[in-house]
C-alpha cells in the first residue's frame, strides 16, 4: 500500500540556505527507492511557518524504510543537524 507523507521543515537561525541544500541532496534519493516528490514548496518562514513543505509518496512502508536507511542519506546527518531546527512528518491521504 502506498505511503504519502507531508513533511514540514524549519531551519535553525540563519540556516535557510543550508536547509535547502540538504533537502536538494536527500530528495534526489527518493526516486531510487521508488518514491516520488509530489510537491515541494517554500514559505517566507514568517510567523512560525516552516520554510519548506514536501509531499512525498512511496509505494510501501518498506520503500520508505529503505529511503530512511539509505547510506547516502545517513552520510548527510551532520548537515541535517546543522541546518534543521525542527521537522514534522504526517501520513496523509491525497483527496
Amino acid at each position: 500500500m502506498a505511503v504519502t507523507l507531508c513533511v514540514l521543515l524549519w531551519p535553525r537561525a540563519g540556516q535557510a540556505e543550508a536547509l535547502i541544500a540538504y533537502e536538494d541532496a536527500v530528495l534526489a534519493l527518493v526516486a531510487a527507492h521508488g518514491g516520488t516528490v509530489r510537491q515541494r514548496v517554500r514559505t517566507d518562514g514568517t510567523d512560525g511557518a516552516p520554510l519548506e513543505i514536501h509531499v512525498l509518496e512511496f509505494p510501501s512502508d518498506e520503500a520508505l524504510d529503505a529511503y530512511m536507511q539509505d547510506p547516502q542519506r545517513a552520510a548527510l546527518a551532520a548537515a541535517r543537524d546543522r541546518a534543521i531546527e525542527r521537522t514534522a512528518v504526517y501520513r496523509v491521504d491525497v483527496v
